[in-house]
């Protein structure tokens, strides 16, 4: 009797012993785990360290003698650390299971869109484009392809920025240095009464961003100076310059020459505007061909001085961003070497034919060497 109870205390003990052996190795796994994510470890080399320490362990259980100090503190038995290889193994196969049919319920990724592509929501929205014969899908994907600069986004920037915009421009560009202010709202239509105070380039942006989420829009609150001038339009395709000071209009074209870089300016005053194309690279002057010096005092006011009828930067700016559309499509004839000249008082628009100066200081008459000739004053087109 003494013997059988001295048996099952030893038995009972060599369980404790065995019991907390394997919460000993399960505490080293643990740790293992821990010290892991502690310092943000790959999972991978995570587990297969504790599978080197499970592989241990059941190594020692079977290979060691029964007696062996190290069985004794790892458990004893190789029997449940199998068992508890297999749980594990099944768990780690459910998971993988669950997995791979989560991955066959769920949708197929679309593909990548290539480079250019249009989606869906642009198809729909550039429909009316796409439908004409001059411009198409080509032409739509030329638009999205290009880099147009507005330089001031008053009156005519304000309806020359929106229609880029909406007609898909893929990147417009628009500086200026001044803040809305209630006078211009009679004709400024990019901005609203709630962003007085807010600088020009943040409202347009506002305003671009509502009708087209699709183009991308960087704005310069600052004014464009001969010293950043030929640098920054060197990063665009086009410039528009609705700029109403003439010293400003001179940096621009001279910036646009230097990067042989399209210009399409446009002027307001009271009722009458005007739009041109200038493009000496290409053929044609450049704007200091046909306007080499400043009017003089008093000649040319601008808009706060003379006034402005509220609808004219509207039609002269639109006017403006329809030459972009078509220079950048290739669409139709382009006012290159046209001055257009629009009298809304009468109703009245005629073109004049303007030619390359040879001695222009600052394209040298370079579109005169593409058949354009000398330029001496305008002359009614044909």
């Amino acid at each position: 009797m003494k013997v059988g109870a001295a048996g099952a205390l030893l038995a009972g003990r060599l369980e404790g012993v065995g019991k907390r052996g394997m919460l000993t190795v399960l505490a080293m796994a643990a740790a293992i785990w821990g010290i892991g994510g502690w310092l943000r470890a790959p999972a991978s080399q995570v587990w297969t360290l504790i599978g080197v320490l499970y592989a241990a362990v059941v190594l020692a259980q079977l290979v060691l003698p029964a007696d062996s100090a190290i069985r004794a503190a790892t458990g004893g038995r190789a029997e449940p650390w199998l068992a508890l290889g297999i749980v594990a193994l099944a768990v780690w196969g459910y998971r993988r299971l669950v997995g791979q049919l989560r991955a066959r319920a769920r949708p197929a990724a679309a593909p990548a869109r290539p480079a250019g592509a249009f989606s869906e929501a642009e198809l729909n929205r550039y429909a009316r484009h796409i439908a004409l014969r001059e411009i198409g899908g080509a032409g739509q994907r030329r638009l999205k392809a290009a880099r147009v600069l507005v330089v001031g986004a008053g009156g005519l920037g304000s309806p020359a920025l929106l229609y880029l915009a909406a007609a898909g421009v893929g990147t417009i560009g628009v500086i200026d240095g001044d803040t809305v202010e209630a006078t211009n709202l009679q004709r400024q239509i990019a901005h609203t009464d709630d962003r007085i105070g807010m600088p020009k380039v943040a409202s347009a942006l506002a305003a671009m961003t509502a009708i087209n989420p699709f183009v991308t829009i960087r704005p310069y609150h600052r004014r464009l100076t001969p010293d950043i001038a030929t640098d920054l339009i060197a990063d665009y395709d086009l410039v528009l310059d609705g700029t109403d000071d003439f010293p400003t209009r001179l940096t621009v074209n001279a910036a646009c020459v230097a990067a042989d870089v399209p210009l399409i300016a446009g002027a307001i005053a009271q009722w009458e505007g005007q739009v041109a194309l200038y493009d000496p690279a290409r053929g044609g002057p450049c704007l200091a061909c046909v306007f080499p010096e400043a009017p003089a005092r008093g000649l040319a006011p601008v808009c706060a001085e003379a006034g402005v009828a509220a609808p004219l930067p509207g039609v002269i700016g639109s006017m403006m961003a329809v030459e972009a559309v078509k220079h950048l499509t290739g669409a139709g004839q382009t006012l290159r070497g046209r001055l257009m000249i629009h009298d809304a008082l009468y109703g009245e628009t005629r073109t004049l034919r303007v030619k390359a100066r040879r001695d222009c200081a600052v394209c040298g008459g370079r579109g005169a060497a593409s058949g354009s000739g000398d330029w001496t004053a305008a002359d009614p087109a044909a």
